[in-house]
């Protein structure tokens, strides 16, 4: 079942078609690094093609009916656009379901120290990643710092052309043999991914006292100098003190904008890919579709990168309590009619695959894999080993949507992840699987996966892209 290169059926109105949707995406790319820029990036373009806020439709009892565009925001990180449809919100949606959070380094709550006259910020790595491939690279800081007094300060430093940019060092290769010889997993440790700052100590002028006191003030000067210095410029552009640091979410991600990639630029290379890339093509689908039959829903959700969890991951009640509101602003007001809604939906659940890498070729099963440039992907089943921790789609499921998919001329694979025994992973459906709906991953081939920078093709964004929208409508 060998599938065809998508680029080769492509005319000039489709490449340009297609370099558009990439420009889009890459503007999306670098605004929304951490899911909370990404949550405004999505509630912007909402709003734009005229989602209306959930709560406001609460507070004023406006009832719900066909045509309305809805979204519903958890706390600033999760976000879910519904597009009402014609048929009985009973009969289910059609959901596209991605996540926005990324593999990165968070700031910890007490990070800043001098070790040396070198200012530090301490850090705790997110999700699964090669800890030695973070090191050496040029990093920004996004995030945002909240005061006591509910003050909320946004912080970027390192996206701007006239922004410095920060690192977190390694040992060179001349003094690197014990370092060498040991296990990639543990040759640079996680307490050691610690963010290098600043190193010019803080002048401190001496006040006309007495003798003593000057040697008192010149002693303070003396400790602690660097981190002195980035307290002042803290305070300074940003109004921050060092206590601020308890209650701020600051996340570390690779500095710099996506590029294309290849003499050809058939490629994107970019941090977050994973799992951005289906986010963008579902929320383009979901804003793309017009007077559906059936609700179209786009649920774009945080924490996938560890496991799930918290208010605004997946395992969360806000998916359902969102709909429960929704189907009570539609007149229904039954318990079973949310339960009916719930299992008569259909879900893709929109999380990229391993894309097929020739260097790295004993890691893959090749008549099983996902290679760029052949479409949007199909994972039937995730899971590791036996299948463990998978959502296993059912074969009726995955027909119907091959005559979907054929219908619109989407080009389309089917892969699993890696060799049997090699390794695994997961994404949301199982979670939205246990409602009863139909669930199957679906989403584009990544290459570097969970590393700093990934590489997808432009292709398989585009035909992803085509394949979520022809879902929302005919599903």
């Amino acid at each position: 079942m060998e599938r065809e290169n998508a680029w080769k059926s492509y005319t000039k109105a489709d490449e340009k078609k297609l370099e558009e949707l990439c420009d889009g995406y890459k503007d999306y790319l670098f605004k929304g690094k951490t899911e909370r820029e990404g949550t405004e990036y999505i509630i912007e373009k909402a709003k734009n093609e005229g989602y209306v806020n959930l709560e406001d439709l609460i507070s004023k009892k406006k009832k719900v009916k066909a045509g309305d565009k809805i979204y519903a925001v958890c706390m600033g990180k999760t976000v879910a656009l519904f597009n009402i449809g014609k048929k009985s919100l009973e009969e289910g949606l059609n959901i596209l379901g991605a996540h926005i959070d990324s593999p990165r380094l968070d700031v910890k709550q007490n990070p800043l120290y001098e070790s040396h006259d070198l200012a530090y910020l301490d850090t705790h790595y997110y999700g699964g990643i090669k800890k030695y491939q973070w090191v050496t690279l040029p990093l920004a800081i996004h995030g945002v710092v909240v005061k006591t007094d509910g003050t909320k300060v946004k912080v970027v430093i390192g996206e701007d052309d006239s922004d410095p940019v920060f690192c977190v060092s390694d040992i060179l290769i001349h003094l690197a043999q014990d370092q060498m010889a040991k296990k990639a997993s543990v040759a640079v440790e996680g307490e050691n991914l610690d963010l290098l700052i600043a190193s010019k100590p803080l002048k401190i002028t001496s006040s006309k006292k007495s003798d003593k006191d000057d040697g008192k003030d010149k002693k303070k000067s003396e400790k602690d100098a660097v981190k002195q210095q980035v307290l002042a410029i803290l305070k300074k552009k940003y109004n921050i003190e060092e206590e601020d640091f308890m209650s701020a979410e600051l996340e570390i991600v690779p500095a710099g904008k996506p590029r294309d990639m290849g003499i050809d630029s058939s490629m994107i290379i970019a941090y977050g890919q994973d799992d951005k890339v289906c986010a963008y093509t579902s929320l383009v689908a979901q804003l793309s579709v017009k007077n559906p039959e059936k609700t179209s829903c786009t649920l774009l959700v945080d924490k996938e990168e560890i496991g799930s969890v918290g208010a605004t991951g997946m395992q969360s009640k806000f998916f359902e309590n969102t709909v429960a509101e929704i189907l009570e602003l539609a007149g229904y007001n039954s318990n079973l009619s949310l339960r009916r809604c719930l299992k008569n939906s259909s879900m893709l659940s929109s999380d990229v695959s391993a894309g097929y890498d020739p260097l790295y070729a004993s890691a893959f099963e090749a008549k099983n894999a996902a290679f760029l440039g052949k479409g949007m992907v199909f994972n039937k089943f995730t899971g590791a080993r036996g299948k463990s921790g998978s959502n296993d789609a059912n074969a009726e499921y995955i027909g119907k949507l091959r005559g979907i998919l054929e219908k619109n001329k989407v080009f389309y694979q089917t892969a699993e992840l890696g060799k049997v025994d090699v390794g695994g992973g997961g994404t949301i459906a199982y979670i939205l699987s246990l409602y009863g709906m139909e669930v199957i991953d679906c989403g584009v081939a990544v290459l570097n996966m969970h590393a700093p920078w990934e590489v997808t093709s432009k292709a398989d964004i585009y035909e992803t892209e085509k394949g979520y929208e022809a879902f929302l409508r005919e599903a």
